[in-house]
């Protein structure tokens, strides 16, 4: 389609032509990509509103829980890191993203938990207006329970449309889609070359890549949940990770056959099959302390600690995008309902980035308020300083102030 087997050129091509055609180019791209022709690009809002009547009501109730859930997390860290607000003699002035783009991938599924975990701590820090970017199924709508939950969330305007070219729209801007200051969200190859290519341009929250998770064990643990773990983890993508690292050979031995007896019955057996062929491992090692080792090292998005006083453990973990404690914190909890937003750092750089979080929706502004007596008190170091720099016209704007003190 593109003339080149380079994806990083492919979507270079996508991100020009969404710059130079706007929104002619968003339709092109959606047929051509998602075989869906569209009529239109942002949805309705009565069609926002009709989406509750698609909905089973369980799963509208269990939205609204886990939003709840969310929110309240969020609401506490905003509590504790923006305490009583900026004061002048603070150094700094906190200042929420006017408007940020959340991109929730779709297609052949919906992902409704993802709009959560991305719209709710922008609203929570105070972020102007949410755009919601995700593609559209065949007959060219949103699936219902995106739009229940980009309802709840507090989403401004829902765009169908995917890809790099939601991306670009989003960086740049077409006559439809606003231009917004931070992108956010998780995505296929294509989403994050797009994302690294704009970023600059627009902000970003990182380069999500397949999910992992890293289970450490002991013989305390369940071969029955350690298995379910992985497989859940494993049915996400053929790309995803799934590995267990344990004191006990007993336990290895019988969650390798126990994962093998979950796997016949799973509709998504042929992806986890794949993903444990390709990306699962079980290892062995002689203590917990050469697991965490192993953790730290290998910096997982999710890190389950299944193991006696899992709590006692905490503390020793460097890197991790979120810590799971004890058998009954699967993973799966953290996905849809346990607070903490589901967006993490994979392939490593949770030795470097942070899950997301209220701080990717703020900006820190710096604050210099100096009084006479600071002027007095610094003034004299300041001039020192500039004149071994060279730079003559700096020193002379602090001593004509100190002159006149």
């Amino acid at each position: 389609m593109f003339g080149t087997d380079d994806p990083e050129a492919a979507v270079r091509q996508v991100i020009n032509d969404v710059r130079r055609r706007g929104d002619a180019a968003l339709f092109d791209y959606t047929l051509r990509i998602d075989g869906v022709k569209l009529s239109s690009l942002e949805v309705a809002r009565d069609e926002i509103t009709a989406a509750y009547g698609k909905v089973d009501s369980e799963l509208v109730s269990a939205l609204k829980l886990a939003s709840e859930q969310i929110r309240a997390f969020y609401q506490a860290q905003r509590s504790h890191i923006f305490g009583g607000g900026a004061k002048l003699d603070s150094g700094q002035l906190i200042r929420p993203l006017e408007r940020i783009g959340a991109y929730v991938p779709g297609g052949t599924a919906s992902y409704p938990s993802t709009v959560l975990m991305t719209a709710i701590p922008a609203r929570v820090a105070g972020v102007s207006e949410v755009i919601l970017a995700t593609p559209p199924r065949g007959e060219g709508k949103v699936p219902p329970a995106t739009l229940v939950a980009a309802d709840i969330a507090g989403v401004d305007r829902i765009f169908g449309i995917g890809g790099a070219q939601a991306i670009a729209a989003l960086a740049f801007g077409t006559e439809s889609v606003p231009k917004v200051d931070k992108i956010c969200g998780p995505g296929n190859i294509f989403v994050v070359l797009a994302k690294k290519l704009v970023y600059g341009v627009v902000d970003i929250d990182g380069l999500q890549g397949p999910s992992e998770v890293l289970i450490i064990a002991d013989e305390t643990a369940s071969p029955e949940y350690v298995a379910a773990d992985l497989l859940a983890q494993a049915e996400h993508d053929p790309l995803a990770s799934a590995i267990l690292v344990t004191t006990s050979r007993r336990l290895a031995d019988e969650v390798s056959r126990e994962v093998e007896n979950q796997l016949g019955v799973l509709s998504r057996r042929a992806i986890a099959l794949e993903c444990l062929t390709s990306r699962g491992i079980i290892a062995v090692v002689n203590n917990v302390d050469e697991a965490i080792e192993l953790a730290n090292l290998y910096a997982p998005e999710h890190l389950c600690l299944m193991l006696d006083r899992a709590a006692s453990y905490i503390d020793r973990v460097s890197n991790a995008g979120c810590i799971f404690v004890g058998e009954n914190s699967t993973v799966v909890m953290g996905d849809y309902v346990a607070g903490p937003s589901h967006v993490l750092p994979t392939g490593g750089t949770a030795r470097f980035s942070s899950p997301l979080n209220i701080m990717d929706f703020v900006k820190l502004i710096d604050l210099v308020n100096i009084d006479e007596a600071g002027l007095k008190r610094l003034g004299h170091a300041a001039s020192i300083i500039a004149r071994a720099e060279g730079l003559d016209a700096h020193a002379r704007a602090i001593e004509k102030r100190l002159e006149g003190a």
